[in-house]
C-alpha cells in the first residue's frame, strides 16, 4: 500500500513517526514535490492488526515487538499429528472409510490427538486395521468412554 499526494500524483514519503509507548503509533508522510502533508494514527487495536499481518509503515518504522520473528514464520498444519510411516517401525495403520466417517465426526481442534491415541494404541496392541470396532475397544481399554 502506497499513499499518494492527490495533487501531484506523487508517491508520499515517509517523514516522520512516533510510538509513544502506549500501544499507538502515528506516522507522518510528506509529498516530495508539494510538500503537502498528511498524517496516520492508529489506535492499539489497529498497530496489533497491522503488526500482525507483517504490514511495515514506510519501512521498518515500527520497533520490533517480543518474539515476531517467531510470531510471524509459524504455520500450522491440518496433519501435525498424523505419523509419517517409519522404515524401520511396524506397517503404517489402515483406517477403513468407515473409521475415518467417524474421526472426521470429532472436532477439528482435537482430531489430530485424537487419531494419534488411536494410533499409538494400535501399534501397542499389534492392530493393523483400524475400524469402528476398534474405536471403540480403544476407548474402553483407554478409560474414554464417557468422553
Amino acid at each position: 500500500m502506497k499513499f499518494l499526494c492527490v495533487d501531484c500524483d506523487e508517491q508520499m514519503l515517509l517523514d516522520e513517526r512516533h510510538v509513544p509507548g502506549d500501544g499507538t503509533f502515528a506516522v507522518a508522510y510528506e509529498c516530495p514535490t508539494c510538500h503537502h502533508k498528511m498524517a496516520m494514527l492508529a489506535n492499539p487495536m489497529e498497530t496489533q492488526l497491522v503488526g500482525s499481518l507483517g504490514v511495515k509503515i514506510g519501512g521498518r518504522t515500527l520497533d520490533e515487538q517480543p518474539m515476531e520473528q517467531v510470531r510471524t514464520n509459524i504455520v500450522g498444519r491440518d496433519d501435525a499429528f498424523v505419523e509419517t510411516p517409519d522404515a524401520t517401525g511396524p506397517r503404517r495403520l489402515r483406517w477403513t472409510p468407515e473409521s475415518q466417517e467417524r474421526l472426521a465426526r470429532v472436532p477439528s481442534f482435537v482430531r489430530g490427538m485424537v487419531k494419534r491415541i488411536y494410533t499409538e494404541w494400535a501399534r501397542e496392541n499389534g492392530v493393523q486395521e483400524m475400524t469402528p470396532e476398534v474405536m471403540d475397544q480403544a476407548r474402553t481399554e483407554l478409560g474414554l468412554e464417557h468422553m
